[in-house]
């Protein structure tokens, strides 16, 4: 079975070109095994992609635990620059089939060579029960109870359910403690991503994060976009702003003409290689 490791700000996939959407469901059952950095190749997530029907590529990602996330901010770069590398598509401006919808993207080149990717990530969505999120009225300055205290959290969907959280000091923050914890609380009835934010100035912070199904995380790029939305709706940032990571920055930007938030960022591809399927295949019936 051939594949390509890829990272985005060190959020890093395994990446499988198979021939259609549909076809990428018999890949599901491998993920856990495939994304395990002791017995296979280690990875944030299996993502799958290859022409469409539709639109230009289709992405489908399944996390460390086998659960199936709608959309991955960095992963989508990712795909980009796949495409790029392995001549997938033979043009900047590309759209790409998701859980949550088409998403659009542009690859950002330089001197002929890969830069960035910018994408649009939609707009964000802020009603409680499309988050989704229990409970009734505002989604900014709610209290939420786990880990044995309270916290004010913000609510955000972008085209998958964050939780935000504005603290004084990054570095102090229990990540894997707290993370868990909130990622499972009944507030959220599909689990959430969640993410911790120390706000320098109008236009930069600082975001660890805690991404449901994966864990503690080097970067995210749809919580970095919900991040910059709820810190704006906090009155905390201006509507663009450089989101510092523990893999590196985020350009995230809200365009209040339009309401569609956009994310800047770059993507690597870091080795290729081929994994014995019969190997997968004698691991994950020895698991079962």
């Amino acid at each position: 079975m051939n594949f390509i490791k890829l990272q985005g700000l060190g959020n890093d996939f395994i990446l499988i070109e198979t021939s259609s959407w549909d076809e990428a469901d018999r890949f599901q059952k491998y993920a856990e095994f495939l994304c395990n950095r002791n017995f296979g190749i280690g990875a944030d997530g299996l993502v799958l992609t290859g022409r469409d029907a539709e639109t230009d590529l289709f992405m489908r990602i399944f996390n460390p635990d086998g659960s199936e996330p709608e959309m991955c901010g960095n992963a989508i770069r990712c795909v980009a620059r796949y495409a790029y590398e392995y001549n997938l598509v033979g043009k900047s401006r590309i759209s790409v089939r998701t859980l949550t919808g088409t998403i659009y993207l542009e690859i950002m080149i330089g001197n002929g060579e890969f830069e960035a990717v910018k994408v649009d990530m939609g707009e964000p969505v802020l009603s409680r029960a499309a988050i989704p999120m229990d409970g009734v009225g505002e989604n900014v300055g709610v209290t939420v109870e786990a880990a044995g205290r309270q916290f004010t959290v913000t609510g955000v969907s972008m085209g998958n359910p964050h939780c935000v959280i504005f603290v004084d000091d990054i570095e102090s923050v229990p990540v894997s403690s707290w993370g868990p914890e909130l990622e499972k609380n009944e507030m959220f009835p599909k689990k959430t991503n969640v993410e911790f934010v120390q706000v320098i100035s109008k236009n930069e912070m600082i975001l660890k994060v805690w991404e449901r199904g994966a864990g503690a995380t080097l970067a995210c790029g749809t919580g970095a976009c919900a991040s910059l939305v709820a810190a704006v709706l906090n009155e905390k940032s201006d509507c663009r702003a450089t989101v510092h990571l523990p893999g590196g920055d985020l350009l995230i930007e809200w365009d209040m003409v339009n309401n569609h938030v956009y994310m800047t960022g770059p993507a690597e591809k870091v080795f290729e290689g081929c994994i014995d399927p019969n190997y997968i295949l004698h691991k994950v019936s020895h698991e079962k």
